[in-house]
């Protein structure tokens, strides 16, 4: 379809004492926006000077333990075709700003919603490790709506564009236990939490080493019938790690293979299983593992996804 005009972003941010690396987020997409957006919810450091190098529209949001709601008041200030979304370590490399620009140039203004892949650990030379997709462009007069006070999402729908291009995420410094103290909040309130949050608050758990309590709510997640796919993955391994924390190899195995009673062996299982039986010296059962995982292809889906473990690390693991 032909494309009367180059659709307009309104770059949407919140920020808290980000000073580090918001110039250089900026830096990385301010060419292709057309307006930015920074709501400040709370920074004591010099967060806001940086902001001004790159616009006027700077606004304070009282912080109130709940992202969803930062992130309307942020979208609820853009004013071009589209609304777009980054945290302040996110960035664009040179690669992704090209197509971006090149999205936008031709982009049909009948498109919803762009969804961008989301690199979570990249190495020097920009390969991508870990990449799971997002809503990163949406249409503004859609009105979509942020929910959720912590791991927030939008239940977005119309057309879907599924883009190539990459956002990297390059943190600098940890959240520490934020999102734990908001999920728990949550539980002090008696606000019951849902399949969403069970998965996110047993993963803070074992983020902040509390592997007996993380033991708990991936099992209450796990049992609970309105998982999605590639979380449920995840609860699945990180539920290994807590037993191996615990030194409990036994049921670090069982976590494993409980896995496939919701989906296909995925690599990323099949080399968890690999390293297992490697640790116990059983390299008949170390092979095997490896080499399935060498077998299998990269699932299609927006969830996450290790690409290590479709080709370099079984290959490099049945070679040693």
């Amino acid at each position: 379809m032909e494309v009367n005009y180059v659709v307009t972003i309104s770059l949407c941010m919140i920020v808290k004492d980000e000073e580090q690396t918001l110039g250089r987020c900026l830096d990385s997409i301010k060419e292709i926006v057309d307006e930015i957006i920074i709501v400040d919810t709370g920074s004591t450091d010099n967060t806001k000077k940086v902001a001004e190098k790159y616009t006027d529209k700077i606004y304070d949001f009282a912080w109130g333990d709940d992202f969803a709601a930062a992130r309307n008041y942020s979208f609820s200030k853009g004013t071009m075709d589209y609304l777009m979304w980054l945290d302040a370590d996110d960035i664009l490399l040179e690669r992704d700003k090209e197509k971006l620009k090149k999205l936008k140039e031709i982009m049909s203004p009948e498109v919803d919603v762009v969804m961008m892949k989301y690199s979570i650990k990249t190495d020097e030379n920009g390969n991508h490790g870990i990449t799971f997709t997002r809503e990163r462009l949406l249409k503004r007069n859609k009105n979509f709506i942020w929910n959720n006070p912590v791991h927030e999402y939008i239940k977005f729908d119309g057309k879907i564009y599924n883009s190539d291009i990459y956002v990297t995420h390059r943190k600098v410094r940890s959240s520490g236990n934020r999102n734990l103290r908001i999920l728990e909040k949550l539980i002090s309130e008696g606000k019951e939490l849902s399949a969403r949050n069970l998965f996110y608050y047993a993963r803070e758990l074992y983020f902040n080493k509390k592997y007996d309590e993380a033991i708990i709510y991936y099992d209450k997640y796990l049992n609970n019938d309105n998982g999605v796919i590639s979380n449920i993955l995840d609860a699945c391994i990180d539920l290994s790690k807590c037993y191996l924390n615990k030194n409990d190899k036994k049921n670090a195995l069982r976590a494993l293979i409980r896995s496939f009673e919701f989906d296909r062996p995925h690599a990323e299982i099949c080399c968890k299983l690999g390293y297992h039986y490697k640790s116990l010296e059983d390299y008949s059962k170390a092979i095997f593992w490896f080499e399935q995982a060498t077998r299998l292809e990269k699932p299609r889906t927006w969830g996450s996804i290790t690409h290590d473990c479709y080709g370099y690390i079984p290959n490099m693991e049945l070679c040693a």
